[in-house]
């Protein structure tokens, strides 16, 4: 991510705002298609067992990021990164894997942790991106990308294995019934709209803010490893966020802690918008990036305690559809708006986050804590706090 926009450069773009465009569009292609076959790869899942799957996207992975090295134009990025949705999707399969792997009572520190690792892999991905790049060039770096992910395949193989299966219902139910249930669910739906509004200003930095960097006076040569940084300080943040969201849970409400974050993450883009210095914006991303990371882990697990047993996986893979489209739609839009100017797109996102702290204020129940789960209904364990 710190050097992408200066790959397209390197593959003859020159215009800023066309540099921005497909910067865009490489980094939403993936999550677009994902999107799309995230719930069905999670209903496979939950049927046959996560492992295999993951594997699946992983080897996906492996061969595109190689293949990044040897494109020649733009467009050719965007395919690569479009083929990969059909394979990809293996967060959601992931989370899931670890919620089953818990008690109920367990399940929001078990997503947190999971979610931790997805937030540490952006953070110190970005750091080695923007050091390895002046010193084997920006194709090599997307072998090096590769590599990591053949290494998490192989500790997938090696060490993990699916939870046993659990007696089969006595009714299989099909696929429509299930997503129905799940769509059916109380606060489900909003959660899905906070879920893919979080998602979306927390992916919309990507396009640009290296070259929002370079603006602010920045040395060009010092754009990657300083736009490696700033990534890397809101990762990091997020992390410490989804691991301060189980305990804030068990003293706050959900609706509480998820207005706080929004609005606290709102007055921090703000700051960016009034006094875009570099030392401003990287305090700026790492308070974002916490409150993101608390609000985020937050509705997840509300959500995901609703969950019927037989649709675990999918009704994350439902939940990671909304995240996917945040992530697809979000780096297009602030591609296409940063070509007008780049502080447009920090601006949308102060917007953004005000309209979900207003609508997460007036609809999420005002539930403390959690209940605990063997006072609630068995078919779904629901801490109902939604």
């Amino acid at each position: 991510m710190p050097f992408l926009p200066l790959y397209i450069a390197e593959l003859g773009t020159t215009d800023v705002g066309e540099i921005a465009m497909w910067t865009g569009l490489t980094l939403g292609a993936t999550p677009m298609v994902t999107a799309i076959s995230a719930p069905l790869w999670g209903r496979v899942g939950d049927k046959y067992g996560s492992k295999l799957l993951v594997i699946r996207s992983l080897t996906a992975f492996i061969l595109t990021k190689a293949g990044m090295a040897f494109v020649t134009a733009p467009w050719q990025l965007f395919a690569l990164r479009a083929l990969l949705g059909v394979f990809a999707g293996y967060g959601a399969l992931t989370i899931s894997m670890a919620a089953q792997s818990v008690p109920r009572e367990r399940m929001a520190r078990a997503i947190g942790a999971v979610q931790t690792g997805h937030r540490l892999g952006p953070a110190i991905g970005p750091v080695i991106g923007g050091l390895l790049a002046p010193l084997v060039g920006l194709r090599n770096s997307f072998l090096f990308a590769a590599a990591f992910y053949a290494a998490a395949m192989v500790l997938v193989l090696v060490f993990y294995e699916d939870p046993p299966r659990r007696p089969a219902a006595e009714k299989v139910r099909g696929g429509r019934e299930v997503f129905s249930h799940l769509l059916r669910l109380p606060g489900f739906v909003l959660a899905l709209f906070v879920i893919f509004g979080l998602q979306t200003v927390d992916r919309s930095f990507g396009p640009v803010l290296p070259l929002f960097v370079a603006q602010v006076g920045v040395d060009p040569q010092r754009v990657p490893i300083v736009s490696g940084i700033l990534f890397s300080l809101g990762a990091v943040a997020a992390a410490i966020g989804s691991q301060l969201a189980p305990r804030l849970l068990k003293h706050r409400s959900a609706r509480s802690i998820i207005v706080s974050g929004t609005a606290i993450a709102a007055i921090a883009l703000a700051i960016i918008v009034v006094a875009p210095t570099v030392w401003l914006v990287g305090a700026s991303m790492a308070v974002v990036g916490l409150a993101i990371g608390v609000a985020t882990t937050a509705i997840y697990a509300v959500a995901g305690s609703l969950l019927p047993a037989d649709a675990h996986a999918t009704g994350f893979g439902v939940m990671t559809t909304a995240s996917l489209i945040g992530l697809a739609v979000s780096p297009v839009v602030a591609g296409f708006i940063g070509g007008s100017g780049l502080r447009i797109v920090f601006m949308a996102d102060v917007a953004l986050l005000v309209v979900l702290a207003v609508m997460v204020a007036r609809r999420l129940r005002d539930t403390h804590g959690f209940v605990p789960s063997d006072a609630l209904p068995a078919e779904l364990g629901d801490p109902r706090p939604l």
